[in-house]
């Protein structure tokens, strides 16, 4: 079935599954979102282990797809892997360590003898959210504003210089951390911080059974809709106003385009309407628990939710589909990486694509565990009687 697939289909195959996901990571991120608010809206010990172990009982879905999202871009389009991991790899170290921290503070924050004591635990806590939040948000808009390196194939056969060869080479300065210094940057990882903070108040509504909490949560989601909105739409402003990385599907050579990701937009009609539907979703989520909050205050993070993963969704496919650099350089403009220029062999895509038939299943696996453990709301008293608390 697969191998009649020309190598071109399967390399846009890849990048809808591969975007899929990361539509997804950003989605189930409002578990770091939600560790940040622990102190806002949990006032008392009792509260803040009651939000912990609702967050607790989701971070490790959220782990799952950031590794699963890792691997397959690292399968399906190996040249990013190299050059982004490899020359960035101090922003992706730092994702590490923040994900590492955040693992360690849910199995340890309750344990007995534990020396560091609750508090450290739950500081790790709210600085994964942070780090986490702000850092892959920026990471995911060089996509859009490029990064600083060189990519020469021909590396792999000059075995003159009697060094290690490599294919690509980080020109940036901080080895990736600079992209946090890029105001548009900026934009979208402040969007993404204020978005899982606002998908985290919405969460909290539909499964806390807590009345002191719920009377915080509105308010919250006020707070945090706000800033998420005036970022999210700048940055989207800017996109679409901003010059972008054309490729000639011809030759590969790549060149300045104003208004790409307008003309992208425009000219998938498919991607434009996912887009739009994506935001409605997210905007009709915020408004209804805002509007009637005593009757829809749960109904708000499903229409986000799945507005947030739409949203996310389209913007990545405006960056890698319609002949457009997925990651450019800002180096070197002919070192940038597509779809095309950057994927594995036909034979590996072929083979990968069949293991990707088992992904409905995965996420069916995924929903059934999910509603197991939320047939019933959360509540203190619950946990009094609970055998394992985060």
């Amino acid at each position: 079935m697969f191998e009649a697939l020309s190598l071109i289909t399967l390399q846009q195959y890849w990048w809808l599954i591969v975007t899929l996901l990361g539509a997804l990571l950003v989605f189930l991120m409002f578990v770091q979102g939600g560790q940040t608010l622990i102190y806002t809206i949990g006032k008392t010990e009792d509260e803040r282990t009651l939000l912990v172990n609702l967050l607790g009982r989701k971070w490790e879905l959220t782990f799952t797809t950031l590794v699963t999202f890792g691997g397959a871009f690292f399968a399906s389009f190996p040249l990013f892997y190299s050059t982004s991991f490899g020359g960035a790899y101090w922003v992706w170290m730092a994702i590490l360590i923040a994900f590492v921290i955040q693992a360690v503070s849910y199995e340890y924050r309750k344990k007995p003898g534990n020396f560091l004591g609750q508090r450290t635990f739950e500081i790790f806590l709210v600085l994964n959210g942070l780090l986490g939040t702000l850092l892959i948000g920026t990471a995911v808009a060089t996509f859009f504003t490029g990064s600083a390196f060189s990519v020469n194939k021909m590396n792999l056969v000059d075995l003159t210089s009697g060094n290690m060869p490599v294919i690509s080479e980080w020109k940036g300065p901080a080895h990736g951390l600079e992209a946090a210094l890029n105001p548009q940057n900026l934009l979208l990882g402040l969007a993404v911080f204020f978005l899982s903070r606002v998908l985290a108040v919405l969460y909290f509504m539909n499964r806390v059974d807590n009345p002191p909490i719920m009377g915080r949560l509105k308010k919250q989601l006020m707070i945090n809709a706000i800033p998420f909105l005036v970022f999210f739409l700048a940055f989207a402003g800017w996109l679409m106003l901003s010059s972008g990385f054309a490729v000639d599907p011809q030759t590969g050579f790549v060149a300045m385009e104003p208004f790409k990701y307008l003309h992208n937009l425009i000219g998938m009609p498919l991607v434009a309407i996912l887009f739009v539907l994506g935001v409605v979703g997210v905007l009709f989520g915020i408004a209804r628990p805002i509007i009637n909050f005593k009757k829809c205050h749960a109904k708000g993070i499903w229409a986000a939710g799945i507005g947030t993963v739409l949203t996310v969704w389209a913007l990545l496919m405006l960056a890698g589909f319609n002949n457009t650099a997925y990651y450019p350089s800002t180096y070197d403009l002919q070192s940038s990486l597509t779809i095309a220029n950057s994927s594995s062999s036909h034979y590996t895509l072929t083979a990968m694509s069949y293991v990707s038939l088992l992904v409905p299943f995965v996420l069916a696996y995924i929903w059934y565990v999910w509603k197991a453990m939320d047939k019933k709301k959360i509540s203190t008293e619950e946990m009094e009687s609970e055998t394992h608390v985060y």
